[in-house]
């Protein structure tokens, strides 16, 4: 259970924070005072802090001193007012989380818990490596026995020690973030924060703010100064994963990062020097990047200092049926299902599959197969119709439940076949079922589907044909009017 420390001495944001913010299954501890918060601390050795700038009895830059001694990796979040708004930013310079101004926005500092959580999460749980699930713990695993994953675990044992940056390759899916965590929870720096962040899923505006900061009006909505990444993290590790969709300024920043330890806010004039290690990770092509100028050589080369390459998982012999067992008693177990094994026929359908999403597409298999599951063993029916040998266009037409765990399925296969038109055939695969359960309602009548849709049944009509759907099993009824059911 996630737990919370809140240190504030208004009992009314305790109040709010309880009821409005803070997520059901959270253990919340309160304390008032400069003092009860350290002892709580010490006591309770909470995942995240909730500080208040101004206590009665001392400063909560004072407070933060004191926890931030005990333990670095904890996330402290700061809650201020605005006057003392530069008291906060000084404490994120010394490597608190962030902090959020009073009155605060209940919504948004919801989402600011739940990343903090996770950061915690991340700075705290080692991934194990192991042969056999037998011997795991509740954690994140980093499981197999191939010689490929062998590799793998010396190619960690080797690194990690070392002060040196690192680069992780391997297609998506096949446990980069895991590797990245191990190396960290192996380091010298292992009581240090660690902070991951995806360069793929920031926009290019932010993303230079994001790891470097930003003064106060150094673009448009920056009110007030920004901490970034590299300043909260000093003595820690950062995890830079995507690093191939960087884009050529910030490309450039991170270089001198590397080369210097040193770097300026956006729109700042003074040097920052930092002392944070590298592990970087990418799913791209980076030597052909290189080639095609997509990516700077010299950062490349700063890069792959050392360099671990994940096989994907059709290429670890023998850790399919492993990960699959394991897979299912936990997922099993946290769903509330009982499983007892796995149908040799639907083990061979999952040994075909050439699961291009690796072990997330499996995972997402996985669950999927127990959502549908009406007994403990795993038969081919409980499994998504893509696994088959259907075409794209027979895959479109198959009826599916709109379950989360097949569209994540679904999402893992396209990405891995890298398309360059994924919106139109993500459009393509969500019209089947709206217009199946549309022209089922309305008996094939493109009429009164276009009504109820909003378009011409001309355009209902040139999707149907798109789309290979029969029309055959919608029209129950007779028809008053014939245009109404006019052949696609």
């Amino acid at each position: 259970m996630p737990s919370l420390l809140i240190i504030d001495d208004s009992s009314n944001i305790h109040s709010i924070l309880r009821s409005d913010v803070v997520k059901k299954g959270t253990l919340v501890n309160s304390a008032y005072t400069a003092a009860e918060g350290v002892e709580l601390f010490t006591k309770t050795e909470p995942d995240v802090v909730l500080l208040d700038v101004g206590l009665p009895d001392d400063s909560g830059l004072n407070v933060f001193r004191q926890i931030h001694d005990l333990d670095e990796r904890v996330p402290v979040i700061f809650l201020t007012g605005g006057s003392t708004t530069e008291t906060a930013i000084e404490a994120m310079s010394l490597g608190a989380y962030e902090y959020i101004l009073k009155p605060f926005e209940p919504v948004a500092l919801g989402h600011l818990l739940a990343s903090a959580f996770e950061a915690s999460r991340l700075a705290r749980d080692a991934p194990q490596m192991i042969e056999d699930e037998k011997n795991a713990g509740a954690g994140d695993l980093i499981l197999g026995r191939s010689a490929a994953m062998h590799e793998v675990y010396k190619a960690i044992g080797r690194v990690s020690r070392q002060d040196v940056t690192v680069l992780i390759t391997g297609e998506s899916g096949t446990g980069k973030e895991l590797v990245a965590r191990s190396i960290y929870h192996h380091s010298l720096r292992s009581k240090k924060p660690f902070l991951a962040i995806n360069c793929a899923a920031i926009p290019e505006a932010l993303l230079e703010s994001e790891l470097f900061g930003h003064e106060q009006g150094a673009f448009t909505g920056a009110a007030n100064r920004r901490v970034g990444k590299f300043e909260q993290c000093n003595g820690g590790t950062l995890f830079l994963d995507e690093v191939g969709d960087m884009t050529p300024v910030t490309q450039a920043k991170i270089l001198r990062v590397l080369q210097e330890q040193e770097f300026e806010r956006v729109g700042g004039n003074t040097t920052i020097r930092t002392d944070v290690r590298i592990l970087a990770a990418t799913n791209r092509d980076l030597p052909a990047f290189v080639k095609d100028g997509r990516f700077r050589e010299d950062l490349y080369y700063r890069f792959n200092v050392y360099s671990i390459a994940l096989p994907p998982l059709r290429a670890r012999e023998g850790d399919l049926v492993l990960l699959v067992e394991c897979l299912l008693k936990r997922f099993a177990s946290a769903m509330g299902k009982k499983f007892t094994g796995v149908a040799p026929a639907a083990m061979q359908l999952l040994k075909q599959h050439s699961w291009h999403g690796n072990v997330r597409e499996l995972q997402s298999v996985v669950k999927f197969a127990l959502v549908q599951a009406t007994s403990s063993v795993i038969v081919p029916e409980f499994l998504p119709a893509i696994l088959g040998n259907a075409s794209k266009e027979e895959i479109r037409a198959q009826p599916l439940s709109p379950t989360i765990c097949e569209w994540e399925t679904l999402i893992e296969k396209l990405l891995a076949e890298a398309p360059a038109n994924l919106y139109e055939e993500w459009l393509a695969r969500t019209d089947v079922i709206l217009l199946n359960h549309v022209l089922k309602m309305t008996n094939g009548n493109m009429v009164h589907a276009g009504k109820i849709l909003g378009i011409h049944r001309s355009t209902i009509r040139a999707k149907v044909r798109a789309l290979n759907i029969s029309m055959d099993s919608f029209r129950e009824q007779p028809s008053e009017s014939a245009e109404d059911y006019e052949a696609p």
